[in-house]
């Protein structure tokens, strides 16, 4: 099977893994600090406003209930969004409202948004679909003239860049997924950005139980009794530890060859299926963005784009379509009538990507796409 995600994981990781186990010291500490630190120096901010989780999902999770949502509040969000960001709304104690996107990039434009705003709204939760960062200038310059917090689910877009700044960074919070299925890895993880100093504090205490300051190995005691407690406010243990860290550390090492082999992959995949009947391929980038190509996706007829995804699952091609609208899914209540998601989401289909793919792996699953578009669809024809 050609997979849809592969994580590229080896010698190097093993060594730093081997290092933590030489410390004898697995937990939060040293390793942990200093991959935020590198983290930060990667988006260009200060090193105290990242905070390493044990998931993206639990940065998601801190931010909305940082938000002090009330009964009515609402968060806006595309509808073509990972289920996290609308479970993290609806357990502070918020409303997702779902807006549209534009049919071919998955990403909301300015205008999408807008239309989904209320008197209720208190945030923006954007994504940026597949990497590429979208409207994020126009939508953060709309969430400052309304006076509303930005919040970036940056999970598919680790090196994404629009006019030389790391997407992530032009809203109020950010949080990176670092699963077994991203482009960078540790296993487990997630990354946050805050960009208020003090805010940034109270979600480091906030995923660490609530301490006002942590205690125990390697860390600096409260006192001369440091076993004792101090908790401003009550929390949860969300916290990265020194070894998903010192993984982490070498993947973002990797990252730049990680990105460049992905690159390689997209553009065999435009050129193999140029000008294939049927076939639409991604819209390519505005000028000054740079997409961490996360997903590949195609667009095909709705008509024979679930027989293609069979097709190619018994031809040994695993392909997928990400993410499932959720204004469809009625635990999130929505009444909301979305014509271009709804649209793409019945014509889309992801490719497999990952940096461990051959050249004859992107040929295969070309070539095997090309065959069942043309059996589907002249199938089609003679029905």
């Amino acid at each position: 099977m050609i997979n849809l995600f592969q994580p590229a994981v080896g010698d190097e990781e093993l060594a730093a893994v081997e290092g933590v186990f030489r410390d004898n010291w697995l937990g939060h500490g040293p390793r942990t600090k200093a991959f935020e630190a590198a983290f930060a120096e990667h988006l260009g901010v200060a090193p105290d406003r990242v905070v390493f989780l044990a998931s993206g999902t639990a940065g998601l999770f801190l931010i909305a209930e940082s938000l002090g949502l009330a009964a009515g509040d609402e968060v806006v969000m595309p509808s073509m969004s990972f289920l996290a960001a609308a479970n993290a709304v609806l357990a502070a104690g918020g409303r997702p409202v779902f807006c549209d996107v534009d049919p071919r990039t998955m990403n909301p434009g300015r205008e999408d948004v807008e239309a989904a705003l209320t008197p209720r709204t208190r945030a923006v939760l954007l994504l940026h679909y597949g990497g590429q960062p979208g409207q994020v200038a126009e939508i953060a310059a709309l969430c400052r003239e309304r006076g509303l917090t930005l919040i970036e689910d940056s999970a598919c877009s680790i090196a994404s860049t629009a006019g030389g700044r790391a997407a992530g960074t032009f809203g109020d919070l950010a949080m990176w997924s670092l699963d077994a299925a991203k482009i960078l890895t540790t296993g487990d993880g997630g990354l946050l950005y805050v960009r208020d100093a003090e805010q940034a504090a109270r979600l480091r205490r906030l995923a660490y139980h609530g301490l006002a300051q942590a205690t125990g190995f390697g860390y600096a005691k409260v006192s001369h009794r440091w076993w004792e407690l101090e908790v401003p406010e009550i929390g949860r243990r969300v916290i990265g530890n020194d070894l998903t860290a010192a993984i982490g550390a070498v993947q973002l090492r990797r990252l730049p060859e990680f990105m460049a082999r992905r690159r390689e992959v997209v553009a065999l995949y435009d050129r193999e299926l140029a000008d294939v009947p049927g076939l639409r391929l991604p819209p390519p980038l505005p000028e000054g963005h740079v997409s961490s190509h996360y997903f590949y996706w195609v667009q095909m007829d709705a008509a024979i784009r679930d027989g293609v995804a069979a097709d190619l699952l018994a031809a040994g091609v695993y392909t997928t379509f990400r993410y499932a609208p959720l204004h469809r899914v009625p635990t999130y209540g929505s009444d909301r009538v979305l014509p271009a998601t709804d649209r793409a989401a019945g014509e889309t289909l992801c490719l497999p990507l990952h940096h461990g793919l051959t050249d004859d792996d992107v040929r295969t699953v070309a070539g095997r796409l090309r065959a069942a578009l043309a059996e589907r669809g002249r199938a089609a024809g003679a029905a």
